[in-house]
């Protein structure tokens, strides 16, 4: 065990993501890992060339609705910032000892596994916490969502009501 992690708790912890929307599958995971630390920070990535596509929303955008979610939600307490860089850095930055990430399927999994290995090179004082998704919302995924609302699809079991205003101005639907 590292010595320098002996007898310390985790109290504050960054919950990152794109958001690109926040869907109900999000706001479990912040939900909940707002019941176990007393200070969370969800971390609004950048991400400008994800999957080698832009986002649909901009960065302020989504930290907007993702603020407009969690208010809705009771969850005012939380805090939400935009970030780019390192994930390490940002957790530094804010003062959070943990990243927490809500995992669907082994898939998410083996990636987490491996982005958490990373981090714990980079920063091995920062714990990763994987907190499995609900099985209400495994299926649920912010590409899901916007490609349902590109086609015309009510997405508003998916995300939050916020989010499906924004995405039916956004696709005109």
């Amino acid at each position: 065990m590292n010595q320098s992690l002996d007898n310390q708790t985790v109290s504050h912890v960054v919950v990152p993501g794109t958001f690109d929307p926040i869907t109900l599958g999000h706001m479990d995971v912040i939900m909940r890992a707002r019941h176990l630390f007393p200070h969370v920070t969800v971390a609004v990535a950048a991400s400008a060339g994800k999957n080698g596509v832009g986002t649909i929303f901009s960065r302020s955008e989504r930290v907007s609705m993702v603020r407009e979610a969690l208010d809705a939600a009771g969850g005012e307490d939380v805090d939400v910032k935009p970030f780019s860089g390192l994930l390490v850095d940002f957790c530094r930055e804010v003062g959070a000892g943990g990243v927490v990430k809500g995992l669907r399927a082994m898939t998410d999994f083996e990636y987490e596994l491996q982005q958490a290995g990373l981090n714990n090179r980079l920063a091995p004082e920062i714990e990763s916490i994987f907190v499995m998704s609900s099985p209400n919302y495994g299926y649920v995924s912010s590409s899901i969502v916007r490609e349902l609302a590109s086609l015309g699809a009510d997405v508003s079991f998916l995300v939050p009501q916020n989010v499906a205003d924004r995405l039916r101005e956004h696709f005109r639907i």
